[in-house]
């Protein structure tokens, strides 16, 4: 009957309606639970800053991944990437930084986790507790690494001013150390070795105080001679015509000196302040006439200790070449008095009757040494017997 097929129709359907809504529950229920299953709590810890993710991976590295996280050659993963992760899980990471260090100037890489230079040394080992570093110890150490110079402290000998300064430096250079020391050099000191110079231990250094100035000195002007000759005067007669004058000229000096003593002097110029005047002398160029013939030796030229003025004329002309008629006359040149005499020829004709030394003696006592001397030798002994 048509109203029984339709209610058994009815009957048959509800249940195959009511099988399928329960097989998609059971679908959603079991995709529920396996989403569960892969949702993870993890905590990842980068370089000591600290978070909690939701993580779906299957290991470490999958979740570092997601995150962005980039690992390298050097950084440092706990657990490893390749470690399965677990709910409640705990990343470690710690990024691996190069450290170019160089120790007076010896220079070695290294690589480290720390997060500031001074951890870094630490950490490997560097002792730097009072070395000059060229970044602070504080200093965070970044992902791109950092290059980092220490320098040792070092015993340098440093000759100054006349002292010897013992100090313990850290500066690379000789010229930092100079700076660091106080020791003030200008351009023209000299130091040694030079201010590029490494500082190395036991380094004897020596400052030269270098200081340049300028000074004057006065020199003298010869007076020039000139000469004319005068028919009115015997050959190797002189008269000063024109007495002239010296002049004088000034001269400019750089001095340089080196630690106080004179190392140089340069002439920057020369002025003639006074012009030298001439002197002008007139030379004779007459004859003389033949000597007139000498007295005889027997005219009591021979007389004993007594005084003996003969040729008394005679000797004051020979005189008056041989010493200008200075009868005292004594310049050192080993001849004295008037004639001129040597001491072996005084002492030899009696001069010690009246004096040691001829210039000690008389005119007529030494006009009495020379009668005698002459009545043994004539006038050969004199250079002036011409003026006889």
């Amino acid at each position: 009957m048509p109203g029984e097929i339709d209610h058994w129709s009815i009957v048959i359907t509800r249940p195959v309606r009511r099988i399928a809504q329960a097989a998609v529950v059971t679908s959603l229920v079991a995709g529920a639970v396996g989403v569960s299953h892969l949702d993870k709590s993890v905590t990842v810890s980068v370089d000591g800053k600290t978070s909690t993710v939701r993580a779906f991976g299957g290991t470490v590295g999958d979740v570092l991944e997601k995150q962005d996280i980039t690992i390298k050659e050097h950084d440092v993963v706990v657990p490893a990437p390749d470690a399965k992760v677990s709910d409640g899980q705990k990343i470690v990471v710690r990024y691996g930084r190069k450290l170019t260090v160089t120790v007076d100037g010896a220079t070695r890489d290294y690589w480290t986790t720390a997060t500031t230079v001074d951890a870094a040394l630490q950490e490997l080992g560097i002792r730097a507790d009072s070395a000059k570093l060229s970044a602070s110890r504080s200093m965070s150490l970044g992902r791109e690494g950092l290059a980092l110079s220490v320098t040792t402290p070092k015993d340098v000998v440093v000759r100054v001013d006349g002292k010897n300064l013992a100090e313990t430096t850290t500066a690379t250079t000789v010229g930092a150390a100079l700076k660091e020391l106080g020791v003030k050099v200008d351009s023209d000191d000299r130091v040694s070795p030079t201010s590029t110079k490494a500082i190395t231990k036991g380094l004897k250094i020596a400052v030269l105080r270098v200081s340049t100035s300028s000074m004057k000195s006065t020199e003298a002007i010869a007076a020039p001679v000139t000469q004319k000759n005068d028919s009115s005067l015997y050959k190797g007669q002189t008269k000063v015509l024109k007495a002239g004058s010296a002049g004088a000229k000034v001269t400019t000096w750089r001095v340089t000196k080196v630690d106080g003593k004179v190392e140089s002097k340069k002439k920057l110029s020369t002025v003639v302040t006074d012009k030298a005047v001439a002197k002008v002398v007139a030379v004779g160029t007459k004859s003389r006439p033949a000597p007139a013939p000498a007295p005889t030796r027997s005219s009591g030229n021979t007389s004993g200790a007594g005084i003996n003025l003969s040729n008394a004329a005679m000797w004051d002309r020979i005189a008056q070449c041989e010493s200008t008629g200075n009868w005292s006359i004594n310049t050192g040149n080993g001849y004295y008095g008037g004639l001129q005499f040597d001491i072996s020829s005084w002492m030899a004709n009696g001069g010690d009757d009246f004096a040691s030394r001829p210039d000690l003696a008389s005119r007529a006592e030494q006009i009495t040494v020379a009668n005698r001397y002459y009545a043994k030798a004539g006038l050969g002994p004199w250079g002036c017997a011409h003026a006889a």
